[in-house]
Protein backbone atom coordinates (compact mmCIF):
# COMPACT_ATOMS: atom_id res chain seq x y z
CA UNK A 1 0.00 0.00 0.00
CA UNK A 2 2.10 3.48 -0.96
CA UNK A 3 0.90 6.02 1.71
CA UNK A 4 1.93 9.88 1.30
CA UNK A 5 3.11 11.74 4.74
CA UNK A 6 2.54 15.05 4.48
CA UNK A 7 2.96 18.04 6.74
CA UNK A 8 2.21 21.95 7.51
CA UNK A 9 5.43 24.04 7.37
CA UNK A 10 5.42 24.80 10.62
CA UNK A 11 6.56 21.28 11.24
CA UNK A 12 10.16 22.76 10.97
CA UNK A 13 12.13 19.65 9.89
CA UNK A 14 15.05 20.21 8.16
CA UNK A 15 15.26 19.69 3.91
CA UNK A 16 17.50 16.52 4.49
CA UNK A 17 14.74 14.79 6.62
CA UNK A 18 11.90 15.79 4.62
CA UNK A 19 13.68 14.47 1.18
CA UNK A 20 14.85 11.09 2.68
CA UNK A 21 11.32 9.86 4.13
CA UNK A 22 9.49 11.48 0.74
CA UNK A 23 7.42 14.28 2.79
CA UNK A 24 5.10 16.62 1.10
CA UNK A 25 5.05 19.68 3.09
CA UNK A 26 2.47 22.42 2.64
CA UNK A 27 3.29 26.16 3.33
CA UNK A 28 1.45 28.69 5.61
CA UNK A 29 1.42 32.34 4.70
CA UNK A 30 3.63 35.07 5.96
CA UNK A 31 2.50 38.75 5.48
CA UNK A 32 4.42 41.40 5.14
CA UNK A 33 3.53 45.06 4.72
CA UNK A 34 -0.04 43.41 3.42
CA UNK A 35 1.66 40.87 1.09
CA UNK A 36 1.60 37.18 1.50
CA UNK A 37 4.45 34.94 0.76
CA UNK A 38 4.68 31.34 1.18
CA UNK A 39 6.59 30.30 4.51
CA UNK A 40 9.75 28.92 3.51
CA UNK A 41 9.36 29.24 -0.37
CA UNK A 42 8.97 33.07 -0.78
CA UNK A 43 10.37 34.22 2.54
CA UNK A 44 12.89 33.09 4.92
CA UNK A 45 13.26 33.96 8.78
CA UNK A 46 16.27 36.19 8.07
CA UNK A 47 13.87 37.72 6.41
CA UNK A 48 11.75 38.45 8.60
CA UNK A 49 14.64 39.32 11.45
CA UNK A 50 15.79 41.86 8.97
CA UNK A 51 12.93 43.43 7.97
CA UNK A 52 11.36 43.38 11.87
CA UNK A 53 14.81 44.86 12.73
CA UNK A 54 14.66 47.63 10.26
CA UNK A 55 11.35 49.20 10.97
CA UNK A 56 10.05 47.78 14.18
CA UNK A 57 6.52 45.83 12.73
CA UNK A 58 6.62 42.04 13.06
CA UNK A 59 5.22 39.82 10.20
CA UNK A 60 1.58 38.08 10.64
CA UNK A 61 0.70 34.47 9.82
CA UNK A 62 -1.88 32.98 7.78
CA UNK A 63 -3.43 29.59 7.49
CA UNK A 64 -3.31 27.70 4.46
CA UNK A 65 -7.45 28.00 3.30
CA UNK A 66 -9.79 25.24 1.89
CA UNK A 67 -9.00 25.73 -1.72
CA UNK A 68 -5.05 25.41 -0.89
CA UNK A 69 -5.59 21.93 0.42
CA UNK A 70 -8.17 20.95 -2.23
CA UNK A 71 -6.01 21.42 -4.59
CA UNK A 72 -2.91 20.18 -2.42
CA UNK A 73 -4.54 16.50 -1.52
CA UNK A 74 -6.22 16.07 -4.94
CA UNK A 75 -3.22 14.81 -6.84
CA UNK A 76 -1.87 13.13 -4.25
CA UNK A 77 -4.81 10.82 -3.36
CA UNK A 78 -5.08 10.09 -7.10
CA UNK A 79 -1.80 9.00 -6.44
CA UNK A 80 -1.47 7.01 -3.27
CA UNK A 81 -3.59 4.73 -1.34
CA UNK A 82 -4.09 6.98 1.42
CA UNK A 83 -2.12 10.21 2.47
CA UNK A 84 -1.85 11.35 6.03
CA UNK A 85 -1.65 15.30 6.89
CA UNK A 86 -0.35 16.64 10.29
CA UNK A 87 -1.42 20.11 10.38
CA UNK A 88 -0.31 22.84 13.23
CA UNK A 89 -2.40 22.68 16.89
CA UNK A 90 -6.06 23.64 16.28
CA UNK A 91 -5.96 25.89 18.79
CA UNK A 92 -3.06 28.32 17.29
CA UNK A 93 -4.39 28.11 13.88
CA UNK A 94 -7.30 27.55 11.41
CA UNK A 95 -5.39 24.78 9.59
CA UNK A 96 -6.59 21.63 10.80
CA UNK A 97 -10.10 22.73 10.62
CA UNK A 98 -9.58 24.16 6.74
CA UNK A 99 -7.94 20.05 6.34
CA UNK A 100 -10.68 18.28 7.58
CA UNK A 101 -13.20 20.67 4.99
CA UNK A 102 -10.68 20.09 2.40
CA UNK A 103 -10.36 16.43 2.97
CA UNK A 104 -14.38 15.45 3.00
CA UNK A 105 -13.65 15.89 -0.54
CA UNK A 106 -11.83 12.86 -1.01
CA UNK A 107 -11.78 8.99 0.81
CA UNK A 108 -8.32 8.73 1.50
CA UNK A 109 -6.76 11.80 3.23
CA UNK A 110 -6.80 12.17 6.67
CA UNK A 111 -5.64 15.15 8.56
CA UNK A 112 -4.50 14.90 12.02
CA UNK A 113 -4.40 17.62 14.65
CA UNK A 114 -0.73 17.65 16.31
CA UNK A 115 -1.95 20.38 19.18
CA UNK A 116 1.32 21.54 18.42
CA UNK A 117 3.89 23.64 17.28
CA UNK A 118 7.54 23.33 15.28
CA UNK A 119 9.44 20.84 16.04
CA UNK A 120 6.39 18.74 18.07
CA UNK A 121 4.81 18.34 14.95
CA UNK A 122 8.09 17.27 13.29
CA UNK A 123 8.67 14.60 15.75
CA UNK A 124 4.96 13.25 14.61
CA UNK A 125 6.01 13.80 10.98
CA UNK A 126 8.64 11.87 11.39
CA UNK A 127 7.27 8.66 12.81
CA UNK A 128 4.45 9.33 10.66
CA UNK A 129 6.86 8.55 8.02
CA UNK A 130 9.10 5.31 10.09
CA UNK A 131 5.74 4.13 10.28
CA UNK A 132 4.59 4.02 6.94
CA UNK A 133 7.94 3.03 5.83
CA UNK A 134 7.51 -0.39 7.75
CA UNK A 135 4.32 -1.05 5.87
CA UNK A 136 1.66 -0.09 8.69
CA UNK A 137 -1.93 0.45 7.60
CA UNK A 138 -3.17 4.14 7.59
CA UNK A 139 -5.71 3.28 9.96
CA UNK A 140 -2.84 2.28 12.85
CA UNK A 141 -0.98 5.28 11.83
CA UNK A 142 -3.48 7.46 12.29
CA UNK A 143 -4.35 5.44 15.69
CA UNK A 144 -0.78 5.42 16.47
CA UNK A 145 -0.27 9.04 16.05
CA UNK A 146 -3.83 10.24 17.90
CA UNK A 147 -2.00 8.18 20.72
CA UNK A 148 1.39 9.97 20.83
CA UNK A 149 -0.44 13.32 20.10
CA UNK A 150 -0.33 13.89 24.09
CA UNK A 151 2.54 12.36 25.28
CA UNK A 152 4.36 15.31 23.23
CA UNK A 153 6.44 17.87 25.37
CA UNK A 154 7.21 20.96 23.47
CA UNK A 155 9.16 23.92 24.76
CA UNK A 156 11.34 27.00 24.34
CA UNK A 157 12.92 29.66 25.82
CA UNK A 158 13.19 33.14 25.07
CA UNK A 159 15.92 35.96 24.60
CA UNK A 160 13.95 38.54 24.89
CA UNK A 161 9.65 38.93 24.80
CA UNK A 162 9.87 41.89 21.74
CA UNK A 163 8.17 40.00 18.99
CA UNK A 164 5.59 38.46 21.34
CA UNK A 165 4.77 42.10 22.73
CA UNK A 166 4.90 43.58 18.83
CA UNK A 167 2.52 40.86 17.98
CA UNK A 168 0.11 41.42 20.50
CA UNK A 169 0.77 37.98 22.48
CA UNK A 170 1.98 39.88 25.79
CA UNK A 171 1.82 43.42 27.23
CA UNK A 172 4.98 45.92 26.80
CA UNK A 173 4.73 46.12 30.63
CA UNK A 174 5.40 42.42 31.02
CA UNK A 175 8.11 42.59 28.02
CA UNK A 176 10.01 45.54 29.61
CA UNK A 177 10.19 44.23 33.08
CA UNK A 178 11.12 41.00 31.88
CA UNK A 179 14.55 42.27 29.57
CA UNK A 180 15.09 44.85 32.50
CA UNK A 181 15.29 41.97 34.74
CA UNK A 182 17.16 40.08 32.11
CA UNK A 183 14.33 36.74 32.76
CA UNK A 184 14.31 34.57 29.73
CA UNK A 185 10.96 33.04 29.78
CA UNK A 186 10.39 29.27 29.03
CA UNK A 187 7.27 28.87 26.86
CA UNK A 188 5.34 25.26 27.37
CA UNK A 189 3.02 24.07 25.10
CA UNK A 190 0.16 21.57 27.26
CA UNK A 191 -3.05 20.45 26.12
CA UNK A 192 -2.78 22.28 22.44
CA UNK A 193 -2.05 25.89 23.93
CA UNK A 194 0.64 27.92 25.26
CA UNK A 195 1.93 28.13 28.63
CA UNK A 196 4.59 30.26 30.54
CA UNK A 197 6.65 28.04 32.36
CA UNK A 198 9.61 28.85 34.56
CA UNK A 199 11.26 31.96 34.20
CA UNK A 200 15.30 32.06 33.96
CA UNK A 201 17.51 34.66 34.78
CA UNK A 202 20.93 36.25 33.45
CA UNK A 203 23.08 35.41 30.49
CA UNK A 204 20.93 33.48 27.96
CA UNK A 205 23.45 30.78 26.90
CA UNK A 206 23.65 30.21 30.53
CA UNK A 207 20.00 29.81 30.99
CA UNK A 208 19.87 28.39 28.10
CA UNK A 209 21.50 25.20 29.83
CA UNK A 210 19.54 25.81 32.69
CA UNK A 211 16.50 25.36 30.75
CA UNK A 212 17.78 21.88 29.27
CA UNK A 213 18.60 20.61 32.76
CA UNK A 214 15.26 21.68 34.06
CA UNK A 215 13.24 19.81 31.69
CA UNK A 216 15.32 16.80 31.55
CA UNK A 217 16.80 15.83 35.29
CA UNK A 218 15.18 13.71 37.69
CA UNK A 219 12.55 12.28 35.39
CA UNK A 220 11.11 8.32 34.66
CA UNK A 221 8.64 9.01 32.00
CA UNK A 222 10.95 10.02 29.08
CA UNK A 223 10.99 8.23 26.32
CA UNK A 224 14.93 8.21 25.13
CA UNK A 225 13.84 7.31 21.26
CA UNK A 226 14.37 10.91 20.23
CA UNK A 227 15.24 14.59 21.02
CA UNK A 228 15.01 17.28 18.82
CA UNK A 229 16.52 20.73 19.47
CA UNK A 230 14.69 23.78 17.94
CA UNK A 231 15.83 27.22 16.91
CA UNK A 232 15.50 30.25 15.09
CA UNK A 233 18.85 31.57 15.41
CA UNK A 234 21.82 29.83 17.94
CA UNK A 235 25.58 29.47 17.14
CA UNK A 236 26.99 26.09 16.68
CA UNK A 237 28.25 26.22 20.47
CA UNK A 238 25.44 26.55 21.80
CA UNK A 239 23.92 24.12 19.91
CA UNK A 240 27.01 21.45 20.77
CA UNK A 241 26.45 22.04 24.31
CA UNK A 242 22.94 21.91 24.44
CA UNK A 243 23.06 18.32 22.81
CA UNK A 244 26.02 17.80 25.33
CA UNK A 245 23.89 18.41 28.10
CA UNK A 246 20.96 16.71 26.95
CA UNK A 247 22.80 13.43 26.27
CA UNK A 248 24.64 13.90 29.46
CA UNK A 249 21.41 13.43 31.17
CA UNK A 250 19.12 11.29 29.14
CA UNK A 251 20.51 8.09 26.76
CA UNK A 252 18.49 9.50 23.69
CA UNK A 253 19.07 6.98 20.83
CA UNK A 254 18.57 10.49 18.58
CA UNK A 255 19.32 14.00 18.54
CA UNK A 256 18.14 15.62 15.45
CA UNK A 257 18.83 19.66 15.70
CA UNK A 258 16.50 21.49 13.23
CA UNK A 259 15.86 25.44 12.72
CA UNK A 260 12.52 26.75 13.05
CA UNK A 261 10.84 28.11 9.98
CA UNK A 262 9.27 31.33 9.38
CA UNK A 263 5.74 30.84 11.33
CA UNK A 264 7.69 30.29 14.69
CA UNK A 265 10.12 33.07 14.05
CA UNK A 266 7.93 35.92 13.36
CA UNK A 267 6.31 35.49 16.54
CA UNK A 268 9.71 34.76 18.56
CA UNK A 269 12.24 36.24 17.43
CA UNK A 270 15.92 35.44 17.05
CA UNK A 271 17.38 33.68 19.80
CA UNK A 272 14.80 30.91 20.71
CA UNK A 273 15.94 27.83 21.54
CA UNK A 274 13.83 24.91 22.42
CA UNK A 275 13.80 20.68 23.01
CA UNK A 276 11.09 18.94 22.18
CA UNK A 277 10.40 15.24 22.91
CA UNK A 278 8.02 12.49 23.89
CA UNK A 279 6.72 10.76 27.27
CA UNK A 280 6.39 6.86 27.34
CA UNK A 281 4.00 4.87 26.15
Amino acid sequence: MRIKITADSTCDLSPELIAKHQIDITPLYIVRDGVSYRDGIEIKPQDIFDSTEKDGRVCQTAAINIADYIRYFEPLSQQYDAVIHINIGSEFSSCYQNALVAADEFSNVFPIDSQNLTAGIGYLVLEAALMAESGMAPADICDRLNHLVPKMETSFILDKLDYLRRGGRCSSVAALGANLLSLKPCIEVKEGKMHVGKKFRGQFERCVLQYVQQRLTGRSDISYERLFIVHTTASPDLLAAIEKEARKLGDFKEVITTQAGCTISSHCGPNTVGIVFARRQ
